[in-house]
């Protein structure tokens, strides 16, 4: 099989498929918890990204800049906020989410410093150079991980009312993870970490938020 058509095929198994995968555990998934199983996709993108570093995503590299050599668009620099422009916007309207609307607010400056925390390390550890050979900071996406945060986070408020607000939140974020590759700034290894970091981050801290937030009220008052 040509290694362009490999490519498309492992980003909608493994970046499209979030949505599906995603969306079945819409109902499941509530303000008090996350299951755990609901962690094996971001494990198996992170691990994805970093099986595939080197060879395998430098050929792949070859082979889009070979079809689209002169592709460009800042398209990704505005989807990478849109998932999560539309979640806090559907709480800010008074759509009802899973949380009120301060708690969204906080839970998406929470995840996304978090997620980007851990991304800019790995930037700052690996000097990983960029396809383009314009910086040493190319893994992970910080673009993918914002995309796929805040896809998750549109669809832990809003994946419960409807399974597309979760199938549109990943499909936008799986265009930005191909338009990164596109525009040539970023390997495959470096959207598949960036996904399952977004992904993983953002359901770490729903997980743990009931339990802080109980602490929280728990304590007593001076």
């Amino acid at each position: 099989m040509n290694l362009f058509y490999r490519f498309l095929f492992l980003l909608l198994i493994f970046l499209h498929g979030a949505s599906g995968l995603q969306a079945q555990y819409a109902i499941d998934t509530t303000g008090t918890g996350v299951r755990p199983r609901e962690f094996i996709l971001p494990a198996a993108l992170m691990t994805s990204g970093l099986i595939v570093q080197g060879n395998i995503s430098r050929q792949l590299q070859r082979q889009i800049i070979n079809r689209y050599p002169s592709y460009a668009t800042r398209a990704d620099d505005f989807l990478a906020v849109t998932p999560a422009a539309v979640s806090l916007g559907l709480g800010a309207i008074g759509v009802k989410g899973r949380h009120p609307f301060g708690e969204q607010i906080l839970l998406a400056v929470v995840s996304t410093l978090v997620a980007q925390g851990i991304t800019t390390t790995f930037k700052v550890l690996s000097k990983y150079p960029r396809p383009d050979l314009n910086g040493f900071d190319s893994f992970a996406s910080g673009h993918t991980t914002a995309a796929f945060t805040g896809a998750t986070l549109l669809h832990q408020e809003y994946g419960h009312r409807s399974v597309w607000y979760s199938v549109g939140g990943y499909g936008v974020a799986t265009s930005v993870a191909t338009l990164r590759m596109l525009n040539n700034r970023h390997w495959l290894s470096d959207v598949l970490f960036g996904a399952g970091v977004g992904i993983g981050t953002t359901k770490a801290m729903y997980l743990l938020y009931p339990n802080v937030k109980r602490k929280v009220r728990s304590r007593p008052r001076r």
